[in-house]
């Protein structure tokens, strides 16, 4: 989440006149994350959040989004609900942009995650993947390892100016995870981006998972990939390690609902290697494409190398949980 677009109290009653939902009676930007612009609203005593579409996000891919949103929600998963505008359309035209209005979820992101936490975040992606594998909609991952290469094409000639050796290790990392990496495991819709900012946690329960604009169909083994570098390093920096209890806790719970197969554990070291680079990539390319006037948080690239040397040298995947 962030700003780009600024509004004033005017330009939120503006957009809330498409909308049966009452008076406005406080707004506030949201300025983590880095994907679109968002705006905490409080309207008629209920809470709100709205979105407008920046950077990455492709218009033709909202219906996609509002209807995974709609279909986990109706089926009881807990995850923001879009809102209907008064054409009956969840997704509303504004100053030439788009724009979604969703109910809030209450809890917080907890920056640092207990082993029980992890178990349940597995518990919850596991119940996902299951509710996703009927969901009858799709969208191929616009960030699966086939972009990469792309990807660094485009930061190759600058990435030295954040760490001197990034364009070696790169090249290193992505020539390795291109070969190796596997072809036939089971797939679905995903989250694609489990960040400890996307998961809420009410007084240590988990509430609901947000921020649903990097989900498509992948690999299932791909996103518990993801949070183990999302959720399962400790530590800052250069000194951050792998913690093997919250992943051990984060299969357990996981494994709880859909069991993995052998398949899919013999590739979770190739897969994390993956997560790592491909989050690395984004946000080298975010750190050297900042939008002036932004009120934005850059995430720090450098973090991910130590990701993914703990990848490059586990033997499989006893080594992320035994």
């Amino acid at each position: 989440m962030a700003v780009y677009t600024q509004l004033n109290q005017s330009k939120i009653e503006d957009i809330l006149s498409n909308y049966n939902l009452g008076k406005l009676e406080s707004f506030k930007g949201i300025e983590e994350g880095i994907e679109n612009t968002n705006y905490f609203l409080s309207v008629n005593k209920k809470k709100l959040i709205l979105t407008i579409y920046e950077k990455r996000v492709k218009s033709e891919d909202l219906p996609f989004f509002s209807n995974l949103m709609s279909s986990l929600h109706k089926a009881n998963f807990k995850c923001p609900a879009p809102v209907l505008n008064n054409s009956n359309s969840t997704i509303t035209n504004f100053d030439g942009k788009k724009l979604m209005i969703v109910s809030f979820v209450e809890g917080k992101a907890k920056s640092n995650l207990s082993p029980e936490n992890c178990k349940a975040i597995g518990i919850e992606t596991a119940k996902m993947h299951e509710l996703t594998k009927d969901i009858k909609i799709k969208r191929q991952n616009d960030l699966s390892v086939n972009s990469w290469r792309r990807l660094f094409e485009t930061v190759k000639d600058q990435c030295s100016m954040l760490h001197k050796d990034l364009p070696e290790l790169i090249e290193e990392n992505l020539s390795s995870v291109e070969n190796k990496w596997p072809k036939d495991l089971p797939k679905g819709i995903i989250h694609g981006d489990l960040f400890h900012d996307n998961i809420f946690f009410d007084k240590d329960k988990f509430s609901g998972i947000i921020d649903f604009y990097f989900s498509c169909e992948d690999f299932f083994a791909f996103e518990i990939a993801i949070c183990f570098n999302a959720l399962c390093f400790d530590g800052f920096k250069e000194n951050l390690s792998f913690n093997v209890t919250k992943a051990k806790n984060f299969i357990d719970g996981y494994s709880s609902i859909r069991k993995l197969s052998d398949s899919e554990k013999q590739s979770i070291k190739v897969l994390s290697q993956g997560a790592a680079l491909r989050f690395l990539l984004t946000r080298v390319f975010d750190a050297l494409n900042t939008v002036e006037g932004a009120m934005v948080k850059v995430k720090d690239p450098i973090e991910y190398l130590k990701r993914l040397e703990f990848h490059k040298n586990a033997k499989n995947y006893e080594d992320y949980f035994f």
